[in-house]
Parts: structure tokens; sequence; C-alpha cells
């Protein structure tokens, strides 16, 4: 009996000393050292099979951990979803805190938004709400799908928190703090990512950069479903990811927000403070603020040995990422970087093997200090971020364009689009319901204006300006380098003015408008309108904004016969209508058109007027030779290597979700011998084909050119159409302008001539200049807002406004086509004129002058159309949609294939 008893002692203390061992080795243990995990909250191992970092968790199997979490400890973390991607996976975040804080986390929300508007919140009030209020920060995880350490990362922060409440910083961050954690911003670019990934594992990973395994195929998992990269989405709000994510951010309005990443895999780690240059209109108390959290993750990486950098990359200039946005409403946000395995395993240069396990732990670490940060810092958290709308608010006041004013009398389904973007973006958006005056001028009921003077009055501010300057001295230092041919440091586009992207009118006035208005609310439906719904002829839109465009591919979609008029024309002396305006007419379609009309009307927005003559008093009339018919064509467009996959996935976005008409990929190799005949338009997006497509891929274009098809270049696919070894497109790119010197030359030396002639040097300058290439390209231009003018008298141009803004990017700049061989349609505006918004070197703006930027070409019975900068950048050039609706509808209506 006693040996059966001293036997039962002995396994007992086995089985712990075991799960002890168990427990020192496993990978949460060394996570952060020191912490004990309660067994009720289940880990990896348990619901997943694999400990963290073992393995690259799925979208699936992330979101089944979560589920898990949230059934363990329902009084601790709240699992809520906030929308579905394009393929239809769930978008979650989850909330954790102690019981009294999830238990409220409505009020928590309600009080939030009080603090956010002192003109209802007094600071007396203020004050006691924040002495009751938690302090809060966002974790946003994995935006770009094929950074994938950062995902495991949210799952182990949010098991450690949940199962360690005792460990010392968790009981500080518990006790007055809000954790959200959005884990996986990007479900279906990850889905791609991991699925390729495993398949190309074979008996063993491989850490070896030439391997299958580190090398994605087209595309890769950095974008969504539609290949946006999302972190540049959060101006234009094209993505349902990211309106999700921002509905969401609105309510709570964290006080830290934090995007984690990841970079090369041969760098180390990277958070703030940030690089510069710095968005002027954030302040220094949010800059010094992200610092501190900043300082604080440095105090653990030095606890752990982990390497880590600051400042040098990654600037907070444009306000359109996941880690700028959230600081014009007042949080303090910053961009976390780690160095990607991209798989498993990674050589560094160095030697050094990098495991997932490592990258997740540095991401694990950083979002706990940052959390313990934000909870040492509190109550100055709560206090700044009150005092930030109350001096936002002062500030608008102050601004001598205090109020921006939308007419809406032009483009009047853009500046609903903006108007309703502003409201999603939770800014105040006033719509008048009477006409009123302000500063001197009258403008009509229906007329849209925001105040500068709220709350979100300085993100109004960074997006409606048509200037942002960078800091003077980071300017300077950027000519510096150029000067000395070295690479400069401007991350990303320096240019965003939404009014100029949208080409919307703003005007100005700095004294409050009083009339009687409504607010707008980013769900309100433009409205469209038929007068004279029982018309005996037919029916007419006016052609120019998005609302006639979306009519005009509905319209075809449902097979009604639609005329578009190549000139504007008068209608019994009492109607005038625009170049580009469509007929319908009711003796070429059957009985029921009256209803489709008012239907497509009420869905797009459209004003349709219906007639009941077609005496056309001026212009062409309705059976003219300048009025063609329309067809529905069927749009193939270039898909796979070596398209760029953000051009081709913004392209897409923009035709099938603002247009409304679908388009067919077509991967790129098949269309050096593929049979296109069933094909009216080919676009190609941006890329470099040579190799892909090379002679014989053009040869097979051109002749379906030739038969009546339309060729549609953007950006570096034009810079393929244009070779002449291609010879789809009779323009060149130019090299860089240099100015003639006026000495003499030195005298040629042959190829062959091991020494030239001596040359005498008087600076540093001389030795500069002769350094130079003879033949060296413009100086790249990383993004900037460009004017451009448009022919007024061309069918490709029927209701484009005469001066558009677009964005001018890289250093492709091309020589006019001359008039026997086509026309130039779209042009760069003057030297002193061509910057509309960012900074663009001196010599790019000389030499981008009166520089085409949209061609057409005829080619027998078809042609190519060629635009030299990108029309769908970001899908938010909503301004230039017109022009692109043309050159696909209008572009196929006047090509001359047999019907």
């Amino acid at each position: 009996m006693i040996f059966k008893y001293l036997s039962f002692i002995c396994s007992v203390l086995i089985t712990l000393l075991i799960s002890v061992n168990s427990f020192a080795n496993s990978a949460s243990s060394k996570m952060w050292p020191g912490s004990e995990y309660r067994d009720s909250i289940p880990t990896f191992e348990k619901v997943l099979g694999y400990e963290v970092g073992d393995r690259i968790t799925n979208y699936s199997d992330m979101l089944r951990y979560f589920e898990a979490l949230a059934s363990a400890e329902p009084t601790k973390i709240k699992l809520l979803e906030y929308g579905r991607t394009w393929e239809g996976r769930k978008l979650i975040y989850v909330a954790i805190g102690n019981a009294n804080n999830i238990a409220n986390l409505d009020d928590f929300a309600n009080k939030m938004q009080q603090l956010s508007d002192p003109r209802k919140t007094d600071k007396k009030t203020a004050k006691k709400l924040i002495t009751q209020l938690p302090a809060s920060v966002w974790l946003g995880y994995g935006v770009h799908g094929n950074e994938i350490s950062s995902t495991d990362a949210a799952m182990m922060m949010a098991y450690h928190l949940l199962a360690a409440p005792d460990e010392p910083t968790n009981q500080k961050i518990l006790a007055n703090t809000l954790v959200f954690i959005d884990p996986l911003q990007n479900p279906d670019g990850r889905t791609r990512f991991t699925s390729r990934y495993y398949s190309t594992v074979g008996m063993q990973h491989s850490d070896d950069r030439l391997s299958a395994e580190h090398n994605e195929p087209w595309p890769s998992g950095r974008s969504n479903h539609y290949l946006f990269d999302m972190n540049r989405d959060w101006l234009a709000i094209t993505q349902p990811e990211t309106a999700g994510r921002i509905k969401t951010i609105n309510k709570y309005r964290p006080l830290v927000v934090i995007d984690l990443h990841e970079m090369g895999g041969d760098q180390s780690y990277y958070f703030s403070p940030s690089a510069q240059p710095f968005n002027p209109h954030m302040t220094k108390t949010q800059i010094d603020n992200i610092a501190i959290v900043g300082r604080n993750n440095g105090k653990h990486f030095d606890r752990l040995g982990f390497d880590f950098f600051t400042r040098e990359i990654f600037d907070a200039f444009y306000p359109g990422y996941g880690d700028s946005w959230p600081t014009f409403y007042g949080a303090s946000a910053s961009t976390y970087e780690v160095s990607s395995s991209r798989g498993e395993l990674y050589k560094k240069k160095t030697g050094e093997v990098l495991t997932y396990f490592n990258t997740v732990h540095r991401h694990f670490v950083a979002s706990v200090s940052t959390a313990e940060a934000v909870s040492e810092n509190h109550q100055k958290l709560l206090n700044d971020y009150y005092d930030y709308q109350v001096n936002a608010i002062a500030a608008g006041k102050d601004k001598k364009e205090r109020i921006y004013i939308l007419p809406n009398q032009r483009n009047k389904a853009g500046t609903h689009r903006l108007a309703t973007l502003m409201a999603q973006h939770d800014v105040e958006v006033h719509r008048a319901k009477k006409a009123f005056k302000s500063c001197g001028k009258t403008y009509q009921a229906g007329a849209y204006f925001i105040d500068s003077a709220q709350p979100k009055g300085r993100f109004v501010t960074t997006t409606f300006s048509k200037q942002v300057d960078m800091d003077s001295k980071f300017i300077k230092e950027q000519e510096r380098r150029r000067s000395r041919k070295l690479h400069d440091e401007i991350y990303d586009t320096t240019g965003w003015s939404l009014p100029l992207m949208f080409d919307v009118d703003v005007e100005h006035c700095n004294k409050a408008i009083k009339v009687t208005t409504e607010f707008v609310k980013a769900d309100d439906h433009l409205v469209g309108h038929v007068s004279n719904i029982d018309a005996t002829v037919g029916f007419v839109v006016e052609w120019g904004d998005m609302a006639a465009g979306r009519f005009l591919t509905a319209a075809l979609l449902q097979g009604i016969s639609v005329k578009s008029a190549d000139k504007a024309f008068v209608l019994d002396n009492k109607h005038h209508f625009s170049a580009g305006s469509l007929i319908i007419e009711k003796r070429a379609n059957d009985d029921g058109l009256a209803s489709k009309v008012e239907q497509i009307a009420a869905q797009t927005g459209a004003k349709v007027i219906g007639v009941n003559t077609s005496w056309v008093t001026e212009g062409p009339s309705f059976g003219s030779g300048n009025t063609v018919n329309m067809i529905a064509p069927k749009i193939a467009m270039a898909w796979d290597e070596p398209v760029s996959s953000l051009s081709a996935g913004n392209s897409r976005f923009v035709i099938e979700r603002q247009f409304n008409y679908p388009v067919t990929a077509i991967r790129t190799p098949m269309l050096k011998r593929a049979d296109l005949s069933n094909y009216q338009v080919l676009i190609l997006p941006s890329g470099n084909y040579m190799d892909a497509l090379g002679k014989s891929g053009a040869d097979n274009i051109k002749q379906w050119v030739k038969r009546g098809g339309v060729l549609i270049t953007f950006g570096r696919a034009t810079k393929y159409a244009a070779d002449q070894a291609i010879g789809l497109l009779a323009v060149k790119r130019e090299r860089a302008f240099k100015a003639k010197a006026d000495k003499k030359k030195p005298a040629k030396e042959s190829a062959k001539d091991s020494e030239i002639a001596g040359q005498l040097f008087t600076s540093k300058e001389s030795l500069i200049k002769a350094s130079e290439n003879t033949k060296e390209k413009p100086d790249f231009v990383a993004g900037v807002l460009a004017n451009i003018e448009v022919d007024q008298e061309h069918w490709l141009t029927a209701g484009v406004n005469q001066n558009l803004t677009a964005i001018a990017y890289g250093n492709d700049i091309y020589t006019p086509i001359k008039l026997a061989s086509g026309k130039n349609v779209a042009w760069f505006s003057s030297a002193d004129n061509v910057l509309a918004s960012g900074y663009l070197w001196e010599e790019n703006k000389k030499q981008l002058a009166y520089k085409p930027y949209l061609i057409h070409q005829p080619m027998a019975k078809g042609m190519v159309i060629s635009f030299t900068q990108e029309p769908t950048t970001r899908a938010y050039l909503d301004g230039l949609n017109v022009m692109l609706l043309n050159t696909i509808f209008r572009s196929a209506a006047h090509a001359l294939p047999l019907r």
C-alpha cells in the first residue's frame, strides 16, 4: 500500500516536473521572460496544434484562435466584426481590458466622442471625463498580406494579456488601458501568401533567398483582392477593409495607433520617432508623445538584446497612411517595421539565420511595450487629446481660408463624392437648404461647405489645401543630395489635394456662414432625376461626370441603344448640351424604355431630360455623322507578369467598381499569339512588357488594332508602345535636357583609346560636371500633382474639363506626336504652372512643360491611346474618370471594325 502511494506521489512529481520543464522550454515562455500563464486560456498549441512562431498562421486559424480566446474569457475580451473583404472574409477586431472596461465598451466610445468635441464638452466636463476614462491603444497588424509576422504577434499579444494578468506590466496595462487589436487587416492577401508559400515547401524549409519560398508569384500577397496597397487607401477609402476600419477607429478614437509592418530581411527593427519630414499640420505634442512610446520600446529592446533604429526612414508627411491618418483626429501614431523572414527561415547577408519566431517575438515585445507606455502616460495622453481638439478649432478660426465652399454647380457627382467622403472621415460637412451669401458671393441651395474650425479641422486643411510644404531644411538637403547624384529621401507622393484630384470647384471665405443646413452623411445617395418621363422622342443625359458615366455603362449592359454627340449641341434653341451627351431615342428602343431610364437614373444619380423633339439648332443632329452609336465593348486587360500589380488592380477596380463595367483579365504571355477578335478594347496597365511580349506580341496586338481594336496604355506600358523596335506609338522618350556649354568641347576620343586628353578642373563643381553621364534620364520624381490642359475640340475629350490635375511620377517624358501620325489630346501645363501640388525639381518643371499626357494615334480601323502617366493611381484621381470613360467607350464607338 505504501509502495503504491509512493509510486503515485512520484508519478505526480514527475508529471509536474515535465510540465514545468515543458513550460520553461515553450515558445510562449520565451516571449516575455518571467510570465506565468493560466491554463484556463487556450494556447496556440491547444487550439492550432503548434507553438507561437513555429508556423505562419493562416486567416481561418487566426479567426479560430481569437474565437477560442473570446469564448474562454468573455469578461476580459470582446470580439467584433467591422466588415467583409471582397472575397467575403470577416474583418475582426478585439478589445481587451479589465472586466469593467469591457462591460462598458460602448460607454467608453460615447465618452470619447464627448471628449472629442470641446464645443459641446467644456473644460470642466472634460476634466471629469478624463478621470473616468481608460487610456486606449489601437494595434493594427498585417495590412500587407505578405508581411506575415504581425498577425501571429497579435495572437500572442491577446493571449499574453489574458493568460498572464498578474505579470507586472500587464497589471499596469489592464488597470487603466483598453487595448484594441486588429489582428489581420488584409485577410485576402494573407490567404494568397500562406497558400502559395506552403505549396512551395519541400522536405525542409529553405533559408535561401533564391528559393521559391522567398519569391512570390504575381501578384504578391502584399495587396488585397483588387491588388490595392491598402496602407495608401486611407484618403480615398476605396476598399471595404479601409472603410470598416476607419468607421471603427472613428467610433473609439484610440489615443495611440500603431501600424505593424515588415521590411527587408537584412534590416533590424524600426519604430518611432519618424524620419523627416513631418506633416506641418501635426502638432509637436503628438510627435513628442509617440517619441515617448518609442523610447519605451528602446528600453525593452535593449533589455532583450534586440537591434533597432529610428528616424532614418519612414516619414510622417503623407496623411494617407495607417500611421499618419489617425494623427488628424488627435491620436499619436507610428509605423513599426521588423526585418522579414518572408517564410519560416531566412539567411541574412551576415550569415545569421532569421527565424519566423524571431520576427513574431520582436513585434510582440513592441506591442506590449507600446501598451505599457500608453498606460504609464494615461492622464497625459487623455489631456493632450482634448487639448488637440480645442487647438484644432482655434486654428481653424484663425485661418484666412477658414471656410471651404463647394458650389456644386459643375461636376455634381464628383462634388457629392468628395462631400460624402469627408463625412466618412468624420468631418462635419454642411449642405445648404437655402441660397446664401459668403464673402460677397451668392451660392445656391444645395451647395456644400466645410468649416475648418472643427475638431477635424486640421484634416480638412491638409487634404483641401492646394499645397502642403515640406520643411525647408529637408528640401535644402534633398537638393544638395541631388546635386551630388545621391538618391533623394522623399518617401512617397508630395501632393494630395483632394479637390484637385477630384476636379471639384472649391472657394474660400474667412467668415462663418449662417444658413439653414443639414449634415452630410457618408451614405447619402446622389439623387437622380428624370424630367418629362413621358417624352415622345427620347431622353438626353448631359455628359461630364461620373453619374452620366455610370448611366452609360448601366444602359449598355441592359442593351439600351445609346448615341453620343461628338460636339456640343443646342436642342430647339432651349437646351444646351455638352459634347459627349448621351441620346437615348425611343424609336431605337423597346416600349419599356421610360421605366428603364428612370430606374438607371435613380441608381446612378444622373440627371436625365426627356425631349419631345430632335430638332437641333446648333451642333450635330441626332442623325449626324458626328453623333456616334455607342457599343458595349468587351474589355481585356493584361494581367500577371510583367504588369505592375498595383496598376492592374487599381485600373480594374476603377472600371469594375466605379464605372460598374466588367473586365476580362488575360495573362500577359497569352497576348503574344491570342486571337483578340472577341474584344474591342485592350488595356495594358503600367509594366515592363518588352521581355514578356517583345516584337511578336506587339505585332499580334498591332494586327488586332488595325482590324478595329482600341489599345490603351498606361504609364510604363506607353514606354513599351513607344519603343522604336515595337512601333505601336510614334513618339519617343526624352533624355534629360542639358543646356549646351559655351566653351569649346574637347576633341572626341576613340572608344579604343586607353587615355584621354588632359583636362583642368578648378573646382569641385567641375569634377561633378565631368562625372555626369551625357545621356542621363530626367531626375526621378516621387509623385506630385501636375496641371494638364485638354484639347476641347477632339471627340476623345468630350465633356472633359479643359484643365485637370494628374499625377506625375518617375522620369518618363515623351516627345509630342506629329500631326501626320496622331494628336496630342492633353498635355502638361507651362513650366510656371505645371506644378499643382507637391515638390517638383526645377529641371523637371521646365522639361515636362507642354509635353503630352494623353496621345491618340489612329491605326487603320483601330487606334492606340496612350497615357504617359497612370490615370488610375490609388483610384483617387476621380477627376480623370470622364477622360478614362471616353478612352474606353467613345473610342470603341469611333473604331471601325466590321460590326
